[in-house]
């Protein structure tokens, strides 16, 4: 599926995500709920940042797959941190576990510092939406 990259040039040059992107006519949307990189019901302590960003990452690819879509697919994500300097310090590690499951596709993306959320030891969620080709079911 061919996705129109948007980054208008009165804005700050992308690294790692774009100002926007514009599916194709006749795509499936998909919006995808929070994943967590940690649940209340997991057993023993909460992983590591590195470790939730990428379990995270995993489960959004998880509904995109099972809405029969690929990784590129992903428009929009926006990734929530208990601590932004947490975030910024595990930059090598995230976007080494970003291009392992991404290569170099970045949806239009933002991040958000939260001051908690639901799931107990959870450090990071993310919600996101996808294209999917219209035939893809």
């Amino acid at each position: 599926m061919n996705l129109e990259i948007v980054n208008p040039p009165e804005l700050a040059p992308p690294k790692g995500w774009n100002h926007g992107l514009v599916a194709p006519a006749g795509a499936r949307i998909l919006f995808i709920a929070g994943q967590a990189g940690w649940e209340s019901g997991d057993p023993g302590e909460p992983a590591g940042f590195a470790a939730q960003f990428a379990r995270a990452l995993d489960k959004v690819l998880a509904v995109i797959q099972g809405a029969g879509g690929r990784p590129e697919d992903l428009v929009r994500l926006t990734v929530y941190v208990t601590d932004l300097a947490e975030y910024r310090a595990s930059l090598q590690a995230l976007g080494e576990g970003w291009r392992a499951r991404f290569g170099k596709h970045y949806p239009a993306m933002a991040l958000v510092q939260v001051s908690g959320l639901v799931d107990r030891g959870a450090r990071v969620e993310m919600e996101g939406t996808a294209a999917l080709p219209g035939d893809a079911r």
